[in-house]
């Protein structure tokens, strides 16, 4: 298939989504609230922290705003995207309902991906944005547009490093029967995302910037708004979200290898 073919699938399912929510108004406006909360409790939560310190592993109370909207903004996009498709991946292996995406003509992994939007997650990016916005100014920051650039690729390359870890952790329902629990394990995963990187030593640094890196992916686009375009710690992200990814497919790819379809 080509590329046009995929855009064209792409947006029928965008349309398909808008049909769905606008059928479900109260279960969207309710999911924006609780995610609008969810989001006021960690603003609460810096707030009453830098009551009591003036800094936090050399980030001051807007700089900890900025780093949280970055956050926020990837999780929400990958909420809004890709979440719900993905982590019905294990449930569409269990029941042998994944034979309806390999009976499509697009590649499997494309499709069960981008079956439908969750719009509830993409509004709530609009939030994220605005305390960006609301942080850089208190910061006194007016970011170049070569910065702004820098941070919209590296928040690219970190939401492919969201889908590539759930990718991973979704591939193993072609191993093992029932995944407990791990949708909590991603949000538990990513939440050390809204820490400063310098905020973690030892065993916590080794796992969370070295090992598995969800560290970075928020503090590498907020630095860039903060100090510019790092040129190592860009390579070290490219580095790392691509060899995530490239793990991620071939794992997925040999999980459809073992699957055992309902018709087998």
């Amino acid at each position: 298939m080509s590329l046009l073919s995929y855009l064209r699938i792409w947006l029928a399912c965008v349309r398909y989504s808008v049909v769905r929510t606008m059928m479900f108004r109260f279960d969207f406006l309710l999911w924006v609230a609780v995610d609008t909360a969810w989001m006021g409790v960690n603003l609460l939560l810096i707030e009453v922290l830098f009551r009591h310190t003036d800094s936090l592993a050399g980030w001051n109370k807007a700089e900890m705003q900025l780093l949280l909207g970055t956050s926020m903004l990837l999780m929400r996009l990958f909420i809004g995207l890709f979440f719900t498709n993905l982590f019905g991946i294990e449930r569409a292996v269990r029941d042998g309902t994944f034979d309806f995406y390999l009976a499509q003509p697009g590649n499997p992994l494309f499709m069960i991906s981008t079956r439908k939007l969750d719009f509830d997650g993409l509004v709530n990016t609009i939030l994220a944005l605005a305390l960006i916005v609301h942080a850089l100014g208190q910061l006194g920051i007016a970011p170049s547009l070569g910065t702004c650039i820098a941070y919209v690729g590296m928040i690219l390359l970190g939401l492919l490093f969201h889908y590539a870890t759930v990718v991973l952790l979704v591939s193993l329902s072609f191993w093992i029967v029932r995944l407990q629990g791990i949708e909590g394990g991603y949000f538990s995963l990513f939440e050390i995302s809204r820490l400063p990187r310098g905020a973690l030593r030892g065993v916590m640094e080794v796992v969370f910037v070295y090992a598995i890196p969800a560290s970075i992916v928020a503090n590498f686009p907020a630095e860039t708004l903060r100090h510019g375009l790092d040129v190592p710690h860009t390579l070290w992200l490219i580095g790392v979200v691509a060899l995530w990814f490239t793990a991620a497919v071939t794992l997925f790819n040999r999980g459809l290898r073992r699957y055992a379809s309902a018709s087998s």
